[in-house]
């Protein structure tokens, strides 16, 4: 497994000294993780992490023109190095997800979509003109294995598959957009595997799967050795390519 970088070793060396990180969804075990190591990192001159109960600035995927606003915001403090969105939803008040046809419920699909892929979708759309678009700088979604159609052998979870497929979607669009205009951009769907965290506990306990701070020194790690064509890519946290 892929530890922290000794206290010496730039932990994005990839990325220029004083690089600027944005971290969205930042109250969850990940989001906090990312926030907590890139803070700690003397070559970050700045992490500003967002999510939904954040103050003065919030990111609220169900107010969309929440997503416009703090783009604007935060406009004057970039451009950023690293954007990363680690906010998503699999379960919530009142479902769980689908395991046969006849659980679907077009309100917890539309929330699961909200979350999953509408939020994202205008992230992309607002925080790209918010990236460096003069040196190396990443834009990572943190996606789902189970999003991926060619690995789905055991169906069920019909939402929240289908929403993370959406997403994957967006991210190979926007590379090959993002390419013609900002080539040194990497925008990246990333599967951190299964984590210690509220998401996961309603399935597999709350002290099953790899602490959040280790997996996101994983992820960290995975994107400082990300190439320029990789931009698009479907990562697992072990650097692993994965299937659409």
């Amino acid at each position: 497994m892929t530890a922290a970088p000794p206290p010496d070793q730039a932990l994005l060396g990839k990325l220029p000294d004083g690089y600027r990180a944005l971290v969205i969804g930042a109250s969850g075990a990940l989001g906090a993780a990312f926030a907590q190591a890139l803070r700690a990192d003397p070559h970050c001159g700045l992490c500003v992490a967002l999510h939904r109960n954040s103050s003065p600035l919030a990111i609220d995927f169900a107010r969309p023109d929440s997503i416009a606003e703090a783009a604007a915001a935060l406009a004057d403090q970039g451009p950023f190095q690293l954007i990363i969105n680690a906010a998503g939803l699999l379960h919530g008040e009142g479902f769980m997800p689908e395991k046969r046809l006849a659980d679907l419920d077009p309100a917890q699909m539309l929330a699961t979509f909200s979350a999953n892929t509408v939020g994202p979708a205008l992230l992309l759309r607002h925080f790209t003109p918010l990236l460096d678009g003069r040196q190396r700088s990443l834009m990572v979604m943190l996606s789902a294995k189970v999003g991926s159609i060619g690995d789905n052998r055991l169906g069920g979870w019909y939402s929240y598959r289908a929403s993370k497929a959406a997403l994957n979607m967006l991210v190979k669009t926007a590379a090959i957009e993002l390419r013609r205009s900002k080539p040194d951009t990497l925008i990246l769907a990333l599967h951190p595997g299964t984590v210690s965290s509220a998401l996961s506990a309603p399935f597999r306990g709350a002290e099953i799967g790899r602490p959040a701070a280790l997996a996101a020194a994983q992820m960290l790690a995975v994107l400082d050795a990300a190439r320029p064509e990789d931009s698009g890519a479907f990562l697992s946290y072990d650097g692993s390519t994965l299937p659409w």
